[in-house]
């Protein structure tokens, strides 16, 4: 799932991104195992269709500290790239892109240098912010070197403008050339008011990206989002994890939007602290900015940074593997997830100094090896499908979704197959190993015509389908299919749900919990053998079932009436709607 800041409930599941972008499943243990070499896997012998040894297999094989955590660019890459082609190949399917297996996704690779502080002029007191401790920071302008000198501060609430809400935390302030202050989520969040946005759901407006996004459009010269763990879905470990080492984005040409010189979070303790010093009250602006008419507010204080970056121009890639259709090879299904995770922090200029016992390989077995592994199954299932499918089937394993879905964004600008021509994207992001369930979550549940088709399935099942237990963290905007949606492509993002049939709601919200505070970015992240394989392989099925039943008909699915991504799709498709 897309991670925190850039490298990238009731609580119950975390997000990453903070900052990319993945919803977080749970493995029922407070560890896991090493995962068992590549090479290993070369005694396996695996079956047509979905089969709960053969995903074992596979994660286990992606979530191995020979894959060195999957960082793009990095050997974990290569390693990664050769093994999803043999597998696709072994399987029948074809080369996605043209003749090639791979598309290129050109990206920079900026690496913050670790000693930097901030320096806040407080009152005319110096102030600094240590990395790491008290803040993190970084920059997407590519450049190796940053100075702000003296930047006024201005806090601007949620920094949120949406006009169509009628709201506007930048109204009579220019903050151009200025350091914006935040808070993370949306407005009406910490106040839990149901009349403010979509309530306890949240919007892209609350999303770390979004904020940053807007600030840069305003023409500031930094933006600093003060951290809690309620309103980002996550701990300052998260945050800490995911900024720190190589940062990635797509080149400023493949990426037009504005950025900003600089961009970062400082702790909840942090901000309190500088707030107080101002003679301003945390909690006090909690309430005012949660109020319609906020207006932004001058800080007496400003803040200097000289930010050196090592840089380099690298590329990445997406894996792109097609199984044509029978009758409408030129239509396809995209099924798709993404094979990238941290990496390895205990390489040089890569996370804090640590000792040689501690694991440093951010394996990503939930996250995100089990999504990779879960279209491989599903491939297997129509590879060996009779009859063929009438459309073509595309699976796509994207790149650099932990630094904030730009594979997937890069896919979408270029893609293999027109999107006129794709009638529907299911994403697989983050799988829950915790058994079977009795109902089937649905990330941003009520959004297209694809969760009529689900619960097909799932009645079959005995399963009901349910919108998330914790909208307000707003995993639908953390993972790929969201860029989909945006170009108006019809997206599914599902998996088990939490009313587990051994232990009920109970259990399954105990899982999701440990998962998050335990291993959610972090290297215990790792395969288990205690995992229970029954109910992934009830979702994989079902989410086959869509696809099988959208691969063998001419059937156009759309958004539902009143969503926002349904304008979209029917400009998309010659605006009748499909």
């Amino acid at each position: 799932m897309s991670r925190t800041p850039l490298h990238t409930a009731t609580q119950l599941v975390a997000a990453a991104l903070v900052l990319s972008a993945c919803s977080q499943p749970a493995t029922p243990d407070a560890g896991g195992t090493a995962a068992t070499p590549a090479k290993d896997t070369a005694t396996h012998v695996f079956e047509p269709g979905i089969n709960a040894g053969d995903f074992a297999e596979r994660v286990k094989t992606l979530a191995s500290d020979e894959f060195e955590g999957r960082a793009p660019g990095s050997e974990g890459e290569t390693q990664t790239l050769d093994y999803l082609k043999s597998q696709f190949e072994a399987m029948g399917l074809k080369p996605g892109n043209g003749d090639s297996w791979f598309q290129d996704v050109p990206m920079v690779e900026t690496t913050a240098d670790e000693s930097t502080v901030l320096k806040l002029d407080v009152n005319g007191e110096p102030r600094e912010l240590k990395f790491g401790s008290d803040m993190v920071i970084g920059t997407r302008t590519g450049e190796p070197e940053v100075k702000i000198d003296g930047s006024e501060l201005v806090f601007v609430g949620y920094g949120v403008n949406a006009p169509e809400q009628g709201w506007n935390d930048y109204a009579g302030v220019d903050v151009k050339g200025k350091t914006v202050v935040m808070f993370v989520n949306d407005p009406g969040f910490h106040a839990k008011d149901e009349s403010l946005f979509e309530g306890k759901r949240m919007t892209y407006y609350g999303r770390w990206t979004y904020k940053y996004e807007e600030a840069a459009r305003q023409g500031a010269a930094a933006a600093i989002i003060i951290h809690d763990t309620e309103g980002a879905s996550y701990g300052w470990d998260v945050v800490k994890n995911s900024w720190s080492g190589p940062q990635f984005d797509l080149p400023a040409k493949d990426d037009p939007e504005p950025r900003l010189p600089a961009q970062g979070w400082i702790t909840a303790d942090a901000g309190r602290q500088l707030l107080a010093d101002l003679g301003q009250d945390l909690d006090q602006l909690y309430v005012a900015a949660n109020k319609k008419g906020f207006k932004a507010i001058p800080l007496d204080a400003t803040l200097s940074l000289d930010l050196k970056s090592t840089t380099a121009e690298k590329s990445s890639k997406n894996v792109v593997a097609l199984l044509p259709g029978s009758t409408r090879p030129d239509e396809a299904v995209v099924y798709m997830a993404h094979w990238d995770h941290l990496g390895n922090h205990g390489h040089e200029g890569h996370g804090e100094a640590a000792s040689a016992d501690d694991d440093q390989i951010y394996n990503g077995a939930v996250d995100n090896a089990t999504g990779v592994a879960g279209i491989m199954e599903i491939a297997e299932a129509f590879a060996s499908q009779d009859p063929a499918p009438e459309r073509s089937v595309l699976f796509l394993a994207v790149t650099l979704e932990e630094s904030g879905l730009l594979g997937s964004k890069y896919y979408v600008a270029h893609p293999a197959i027109p999107l006129d021509k794709t009638v529907g994207v299911i994403n697989l992001d983050a799988m829950p190993v915790i058994g079977p369930s009795r109902d089937m979550t649905v990330v941003g549940f009520g959004s297209s015509e694809l969760e009529d088709m689900l619960k097909v399935h799932a009645d079959e099942q005995g399963r009901t389908l349910v919108p998330e237990a914790t909208p307000q963290d707003g995993f639908y905007f953390r993972s790929d299919h969201f860029n989909f949606a945006k170009a108006g492509v019809p997206a599914l993002y599902a998996k088990g749900g939490d009313d587990l049939v051994d232990g009920g709601s109970e259990a399954g919200h105990a899982a999701q919990r440990d998962y998050r505070d335990n291993r959610y970015h972090k290297a215990a992240d790792e395969f288990s053998d205690s995992w229970n394989m029954e109910g992934v392989v009830q979702d994989l099925e079902a989410l086959y079932g869509v696809g099988r039943d959208l691969a063998g008909s001419d059937k156009r699915p759309n958004w539902y009436e009143g969503n926002a991504f349904r304008a979209a799709h029917d400009k998309l498709v010659g605006g009748d709607g499909g």
